[in-house]
């Protein structure tokens, strides 16, 4: 690899906005928090906003 070619991390396949964060990795831990960081899209969040992505991606739109 050459300085100018971007590091595979640093290469961002889909957009944050668009992406529904199917692969994490933890970066940090604190006493009462967990962040994590989305593979696919580089995006950093606490844990517990994942899980509260899944549980609105599981409600029927009438449900909203």
């Amino acid at each position: 690899m050459t300085l100018s070619e971007p590091s595979p991390s640093s290469q961002k396949k889909v957009s944050p906005e668009l992406c529904k964060h199917p692969r994490v990795q933890i970066v940090s831990r604190d006493e009462d928090s967990e962040y994590v960081e989305c593979q696919e899209c580089g995006d950093v969040f606490e844990s517990s906003e994942l899980k509260d992505m899944a549980i609105e991606e599981k409600k029927a739109p009438d449900e909203v």
